[in-house]
């Protein structure tokens, strides 16, 4: 499994200088902003007043801007689950079916190389990958600290991306599991990214009607503590997802192993219960 993971590893290279060059760029241009917050606290604290609540309802508690917490929260990691989600899906949904459809995966597998080796070699490639992007992005808001009054320590700016992790593991794992049931890669990554700007919308509406708090409890990034989590991170939620993604993992896992690999483009549907549908409205069909 070695050699796939640092073969996998050395094909994610572009992805870690995109994604963690993108969010440790942006760490650096946020943090200063927090020293003109406090300077011009009172003219800030107007201001997000006439903030229409729909808006405030995303992007975090405005009333604790002026907190290194609330500020990071608003300005940074509200935003990160659909940047670094997108990363996440596309990611997930290609770690084995972009290679199916370009046709070089049944000719990987005419090398002695289990399935097991393959499947587990390319997800813990992701999950190192997506751990380097998340520290990329702590990077880029520690350094700046020095010279800033945003007064964080270290080891609590690290608890936010922690949780940001296990959101990420668990999109990739769901995309990754939908590329072995749907026919496309195209199609899983859609599928994937459907549920994760639904989830978005869902948990921050949640918040404005009362009426949607049960849907959100269906949410994963309900259980999203964004910058809020510097001040603790609930290891329960933590956890749960890491345990859900887990979930996902395995079934991948499972299908991959028992199932054809295409040669080359797009397949069909892998859907059992489809499948078998389909098959009995062929045998009705009158001759």
């Amino acid at each position: 499994m070695i050699p796939i993971l640092q073969h996998s590893l050395a094909r994610f290279r572009g992805q870690i200088i995109g994604w963690g060059l993108a969010i440790f760029l942006l760490g650096l241009l946020i943090t200063p902003i927090y020293d003109i917050v406090l300077s011009q606290q009172e003219q800030f604290e107007q201001l997000l007043q006439n903030y229409p609540p729909e808006f405030t309802a995303f992007f975090g508690d405005f009333t604790q801007f002026a907190t290194p917490e609330g500020f990071l929260s608003a300005e940074y990691f509200s935003i990160l689950p659909i940047i670094l989600g997108i990363f996440a899906v596309l990611a997930g949904s290609g770690l084995l079916a972009s290679d199916e459809e370009n046709g070089t995966l049944d000719l990987l597998m005419a090398y002695p190389v289990s399935r097991m080796a393959l499947f587990w070699g390319r997800l813990l490639a992701f999950a190192v990958v997506t751990a380097v992007v998340l520290a990329l992005g702590w990077v880029g808001l520690a350094l700046p600290m020095s010279w800033t009054q945003l007064d964080v320590g270290l080891g609590d700016l690290a608890l936010p991306f922690l949780g940001l992790l296990a959101q990420l593991l668990l999109f990739g794992t769901l995309a990754l599991v939908l590329s072995m049931l749907l026919p496309a890669r195209r199609l899983a990554a859609m599928a994937a990214a459907l549920v994760l700007v639904a989830s978005f919308f869902v948990t921050g509406l949640a918040r404005l009607n009362e009426d949607l708090e049960v849907v959100a409890r269906l949410s994963p990034l309900n259980y999203y503590q964004s910058g809020e989590a510097i001040r603790g991170l609930n290891w329960t939620w933590f956890g749960g997802l890491m345990a859900v993604a887990a979930l996902f993992a395995l079934l991948a896992w499972w299908r991959f192993e028992r199932r054809d690999i295409r040669v080359g483009g797009e397949g069909g549907w892998r859907l059992p219960l489809l499948r078998r549908r389909l098959r009995l409205k062929t045998f009705q069909q009158p001759d």
